[in-house]
């Protein structure tokens, strides 16, 4: 036997390990709180499906066969098309394909799929729409967190800094304030997400392990979740930061590296601005630039980020201010109610339904050494492995993280390109059967 066959087979036997483990703690997250009766509290109603925040609910559509045959399309043929396409071509595909799949499993549920996440007055657009004065809003905006405010944001505005809300209110004020209007806006950015992803790996000279990836960002069980949610949007602007610190790095002169890590910076620190936990984007910006072996963007991107933040706190919102308010409000509603020795390794379970359970071979794998490529890609798994485990120890990310912990999951879907040939399109069609049984079986509040 040769070293290459016996190199696969020691990577198969990893991948397998990481597999049953993974589908051990997906099976144990949502067995243990109805077999121990454990109420975990998923839903405020108590009427969840822990470790989602759902319940079970059988349905289908006549865009289920959508997504049923490019679900088959994508195994079959997903990976010799990325092989074989040209760059641009391959983007191209990438977007029409990512596009298709996320509005054919949104409307399984029909309309409301794409705009039930709008109309909810715990989101974001209800909200935007009743914006009048954005100084006004962000002078007032850490008085109104608290429950105890008598005029108390809603959960979605009070869990989340100013910056997630001005993006609905910028898309009321330019005319796409309609609820449909505005999902189909979330949908069209949150398709670039596979793209800026595999972008990062080119810049990173990684291009080969980009396209085997392709498949797998672009039929990603996490599109149940990225149509519509605020967090998509999210996910797209941290994923498009990573790949433009990464043009920075890699630029040839200095208004490249100048122009592009000031795009870097205004897009992470918006992320900033828009959700408490994406600091974390942090590990994974350090590591794009230890792969691109320059510091050069590092004090530029940083430096745009932290303007960002105190052009907010000028105009009268301080994150840091607001932070510890937050904290109160978590824990004086649904986070004294949640146990952390469930939600601990029952996130992980949730994040496996988002990530699709591959992603427990893929990690296994990452753990090996790898040369080149694949060195860059572990890299970059192992970091966004790194977000997950802090953020999970927080204790501030209990449930719903399959939607919280979006904009870390293209990261670690990378380490999917690693796993031998053999295991990649059954992999993947593991993948896309999770994602159309979420979708078919499973009521998300998403």
């Amino acid at each position: 036997m040769s070293d290459a066959t016996t190199d696969e087979a020691r990577t198969g036997r990893r991948a397998a390990i990481g597999l049953a483990v993974a589908l051990v703690l997906l099976a144990l997250s949502f067995a243990v709180p109805p077999l121990a009766g454990w109420d975990v509290d998923a839903r405020s109603d108590r009427l969840g499906l822990p470790p989602l925040h759902g319940f079970v609910d059988l349905r289908a559509s006549p865009t289920s066969v959508l997504a049923v045959l490019l679900a088959a399309a994508g195994v079959w043929r997903g990976e010799a098309i990325a092989r074989t396409l040209s760059w641009r071509r391959l983007l191209l595909v990438s977007y029409a394909v990512g596009l298709a799949w996320l509005v054919a499993l949104a409307l399984v549920d029909g309309e409301v799929g794409l705009t039930r996440v709008m109309t909810s007055p715990d989101e974001y657009l209800v909200t935007a729409r009743q914006v009048t004065d954005i100084p006004a809003l962000l002078q007032g905006y850490v008085d109104r967190i608290p429950y105890s405010a008598p005029d108390n944001w809603p959960i979605h505005l009070a869990g989340h800094p100013p910056g997630a809300a001005l993006l609905h209110v910028a898309l009321v004020r330019i005319g796409l304030g309609g609820s449909l209007a505005a999902a189909l806006v979330v949908v069209a950015i949150a398709a670039t997400i596979p793209l800026a992803t595999m972008t990062t790996l080119r810049l990173l000279d990684a291009e080969r392990w980009a396209r085997l990836a392709a498949p797998f960002l672009v039929l990603s069980p996490a599109a149940v979740f990225l149509a519509v949610s605020g967090d998509a949007l999210f996910a797209a602007l941290a994923a498009w930061g990573l790949a433009a610190l990464a043009a920075s790095a890699r630029a040839v002169g200095r208004g490249g590296l100048l122009g592009w890590g000031v795009v870097a910076g205004l897009l992470l620190g918006w992320c900033v601005m828009s959700s408490y936990g994406l600091p974390l984007l942090g590990i994974l910006a350090l590591a794009v630039l230890w792969l691109a072996r320059s510091w050069w963007p590092l004090p530029v991107a940083a430096a745009t980020a932290i303007a960002v933040v105190l052009a907010f706190a000028a105009l009268g919102f301080s994150w840091w201010e607001a932070y510890p308010v937050l904290v109160d409000r978590y824990w004086d509603g649904i986070a004294s109610t949640r146990p952390f020795s469930y939600w601990v390794w029952g996130n992980l379970g949730a994040l496996l339904v988002s990530a699709g359970p591959l992603l427990g071979a893929g990690l296994a794998v990452v753990a090996r050494r790898h040369t080149g490529g694949a060195r860059t890609v572990a890299v970059l798994a192992g970091a966004a492995a790194l977000t997950i485990v802090v953020a999970d120890l927080s204790r501030m990310s209990k449930a719903e993280v399959e939607r919280i912990w979006l904009p870390f999951v293209p990261w670690l879907t990378l380490s999917l390109a690693l796993l031998p040939g053999g295991w990649r399109r059954w992999g993947l069609a593991l993948q896309v059967l999770t994602a159309l049984l979420v979708e078919h079986l499973l009521y998300t509040s998403w």
